[in-house]
């Protein structure tokens, strides 16, 4: 194993897609089920994330979801990734993790994100528009100062107020500038586009500035790791959500995950080829000898500290399979330590 990749954390966002002939509460029970896999081989943290009418995903309320995995764990770290804070008012954020790491100490992140919904529809369903990410600092200083206790409106967030929450901003965008002046490490994803993962980190750590949450840069990278016997059957791994990801794209819908046999079935135009090709592309797939090789090549270019696997798939022992492969590959032994 190489140095980078003994010495970086490795960790899991679980989306909670739906898949083609089950349902979206099997999606979520599935999500909870895989944390507890995780727990078990040794990941560092567990993540989930917000979406909001879109047919293939069934984790619309990270918070709530977030609590039924801490139910379900004992030690590893959970959190989201992320909570799409335009979405929301800030002081009820602080008021939902407050209550998370009230019931479960020293175990909870605190992921945040600028996206404001899938559609147009969606977004009237919300109360929000486009314009509303454009706020997203003013946002997440606000939320950050409900825990400290310092709003000028004389409210006090409770329970938030006074508990640590480790707060981290999901860099799309101009997140990644957000979170350097903000002092806060940064996720940022995804891994097929390397030469923006680059740009972004290095904007990142040009413009860091330490603050209470953090006293120099931290970086998660995230993207789609896929670990199988073989190169073929890692491939087929990623068939289901390269085709979704080509469907929503002509479509216009996010539809459920489907069997990889029967995408490879299908006849596709080309416009949804091209769009299904490019989702199959650039990805960490392949067996364990590939996969640690893209992997330290990774992590030496970005010099990421921590890596945030975000797999999806129709085929869940083939899924499971993949991240005890990983666990391998990664020289997690199962601890119970709930590191920071």
């Amino acid at each position: 194993m190489s140095s980078a990749i003994s010495s970086a954390r490795f960790s899991v966002l679980d989306r909670s897609r739906v898949r083609e002939g089950h349902t979206g509460p099997e999606a979520l029970r599935d999500t909870v089920g895989l944390a507890r896999e995780a727990e078990r081989l040794g990941y560092h943290r567990f993540w989930v994330a917000e979406h909001h009418g879109v047919p293939g995903v069934a984790g619309s309320a990270p918070t709530v979801l977030a609590a039924a995995v801490a139910g379900a764990t004992r030690t590893i770290r959970v959190g989201t990734g992320g909570v799409m804070l335009p979405n929301h008012r800030p002081l009820v954020v602080a008021e939902q993790f407050g209550v998370l790491e009230s019931l479960f100490p020293g175990r909870v992140d605190m992921g945040l994100g600028r996206s404001v919904g899938f559609t147009d529809g969606v977004r009237r369903a919300l109360g929000r528009g486009k314009d509303d990410a454009e706020d997203f600092a003013a946002q997440l200083d606000e939320l950050l100062g409900w825990f400290r206790g310092t709003s000028p409106t004389g409210v006090r967030a409770r329970p938030a107020e006074g508990l640590t929450v480790p707060p981290f901003v999901l860099a799309m965008g101009e997140g990644a500038t957000i979170a350097a002046r903000a002092g806060l490490p940064m996720v940022i994803g995804d891994l097929r586009d390397r030469d923006g993962v680059r740009r972004g980190i290095d904007r990142y750590r040009e413009r860091f500035c330490p603050s209470e949450w953090a006293s120099e840069p931290y970086v998660v990278v995230s993207g789609t790791v896929a670990v199988a016997g073989t190169p073929e059957e890692a491939r087929r791994l990623l068939i289901p959500e390269a085709w979704s990801m080509a469907y929503s794209r002509t479509h216009g819908s996010f539809p459920p995950l489907p069997p990889a046999e029967r995408v490879e079935t299908l006849s596709l135009s080309a416009k949804e080829r091209g769009f299904y090709e490019s989702g199959l592309s650039g990805h960490l797939a392949g067996t364990e000898e590939e996969v640690a090789h893209r992997l330290e090549t990774v992590l030496e270019e970005t010099g990421a500290q921590e890596v945030l696997v975000t797999t999806s798939t129709h085929d869940r022992e083939a899924l499971l399979d993949s991240y005890r492969r990983l666990a391998a590959i990664a020289g997690l032994d199962g601890g119970t330590a709930t590191r920071r």
